[in-house]
C-alpha cells in the first residue's frame, strides 16, 4: 500500500511466483510500493498495468536494479537465477527477498547468505508456508502443550498431475533445481524443522513416476530429529487419492487434518489478504484432535501469507528480525541434498549440525 514513507518494490518476475503471491501480497503491505517489475512478455506486461496501474516495466533485472527507483528487490525468477539476481540486489546495496529454494545448492545458498552479511544488506527467503493456517495450528497445540510430547509428525503436499506441463520445474538440469523434492519439500521439510528442531540423519526415496517425466515427481522423506520426533514427508504429483495434510501424534493425544490451505487458492482467484474470511478454514476441514474414541473438531488458525511482507517492513523500518533467517534456508538445502545422497545410495544419512554462516 502506497504511503509517505512506503518502500518502493522491485519485482524481478511474473510468472507463477511473481504473479499470483508476491505482488498482491506486496501491494496489500503497509509500508510498501510495486514500483517496479521485469518481465518481457506482453500479456505479462500488459497484466501488471491492468492490476498495478502506474508500475514502471523493465526488459532486464540489472537495469531495474541499476535504476535508483527502488528500496527493495524481490527475485521471482527460475531457481537457476536465484542467486546471481541475489547477488546484483547485494552489490547495490538493496535489501532483497528470493522465494524458495534460496539457490540449487547449499554451498551457494551459503555463499550467498555470507556475502550478504558482509555488505550489511538484508537478505530473506520467502518461506511463505510458515503461515499456513494448518502449520500455525500444529504450533500452537504444540506450544500449549495440547499434544504432550510429539513422536511423529506426518506431512503431505499431493497432487493430481499426470500431464507433464511445459515450464523449467519439469527440466532435469541441475542447476534449474527443478523437481518436487525442491518444489514442495522446501516447505515440508522447513515446517518439520520449524517445529521440530535440527536433524540427525534423513531416509529419503525418490522416483519418477510419469510417463516422459525429466525429473522426480514421487518422494518420501524421513527425518529423525535431533530431540528425537520422527518427521515422515511426502510430496507427489500423481496421486489419484489424497492422504491427510498432517497427521501429528504426541504422548498425550494427536491432530489429524485434511485439505490445503487456502491462502494459494485465493491469490490464484484474485482474492487478497484483508478480504472477509481471508485465510480462514472452512468448518468442513477443521482438523480432530484428541485420542481414539474422544475426538474433538478444533478450528483452524487463519492462514496470514501477509504477515512475511509485513514482518519484513518492520525488519526494514524498525529493525526487527528478519521474517525468515536465510541462514535456516541453507539448512534447508543441506537436507534436501542428503535425501538425494540417501535415495542414491539406499540407506541412512546422518547429517552434521547446519554450518553457521
Amino acid at each position: 500500500m502506497t504511503g509517505p514513507s512506503s518502500l518502493r518494490v522491485g519485482l524481478l518476475g511474473y510468472g507463477l511466483a511473481g504473479r499470483v503471491f508476491h505482488a498482491p501480497l506486496v501491494a496489500a503491505t503497509d509500508g510498501l510500493h510495486l514500483a517496479a517489475v521485469v518481465t518481457t512478455d506482453p500479456d505479462r506486461r500488459a497484466q501488471v498495468l491492468q492490476h498495478y496501474p502506474g508500475t514502471a516495466l523493465f526488459d532486464r533485472s540489472d537495469e531495474l536494479i541499476g535504476s535508483g527507483d527502488v528500496d527493495l528487490v524481490v527475485v521471482a525468477t527460475p531457481n537457476r537465477s536465484h542467486v546471481p539476481m541475489a547477488r546484483l540486489a547485494i552489490e547495490a546495496g538493496l535489501p532483497v527477498v528470493v522465494d524458495k529454494p534460496l539457490a540449487a545448492t547449499s554451498a551457494e545458498g551459503r555463499e550467498v547468505v555470507e556475502e550478504a552479511r558482509r555488505r550489511g544488506v538484508a537478505l530473506t527467503v520467502f518461506q511463505n508456508r510458515r503461515w499456513d493456517g494448518d502449520f500455525l495450528t500444529v504450533r500452537r497445540l504444540i506450544d500449549e502443550g495440547v499434544l504432550g510430547t510429539v513422536l511423529r509428525f506426518e506431512s503431505r503436499f499431493e497432487r493430481w498431475r499426470p500431464v507433464i506441463r511445459p515450464r523449467w520445474r519439469e527440466h532435469a538440469a541441475p542447476e534449474d533445481a527443478g523437481g518436487i523434492l525442491f518444489d514442495l519439500g522446501a516447505h515440508l521439510v522447513d515446517q518439520a524443522v520449524q517445529l521440530f528442531g535440527p536433524v540427525a540423519s534423513v531416509y529419503a526415496e525418490i522416483d519418477l513416476r510419469r510417463a516422459g517425466t525429466e525429473v522426480d515427481d514421487d518422494d518420501f522423506v524421513a527425518l529423525t530429529h535431533a530431540g528425537g520426533t520422527r518427521s515422515h514427508l511426502w510430496m507427489n504429483a500423481l496421486a489419484a487419492q489424497f492422504g491427510p495434510r498432517l497427521r501429528v501424534l504426541g504422548d498425550r493425544a494427536g491432530y489429524t487434518k485434511y485439505g490445503l490451505d487456502g491462502q494459494e487458492a485465493a491469490l490464484h482467484a484474485g482474492q487478497r489478504p484483508g478480504a472477509d474470511g481471508w485465510g480462514e478454514d472452512p468448518p468442513a476441514q477443521w482438523g480432530l484432535v484428541g485420542t481414539e474414541g474422544d475426538l474433538r473438531e478444533i478450528r483452524t488458525e487463519p492462514g496470514r501469507y501477509q504477515a512475511f511482507y509485513a514482518g519484513l517492513v518492520a525488519a526494514l523500518q524498525d529493525g526487527a528480525p528478519l521474517p525468515v533467517d536465510p541462514a535456516e534456508s541453507v539448512a534447508v538445502l543441506e537436507i534436501l541434498e542428503a535425501a538425494r545422497r540417501s535415495a542414491a545410495r539406499h540407506e541412512i544419512v546422518h547429517v552434521a549440525p547446519a554450518a553457521k554462516t
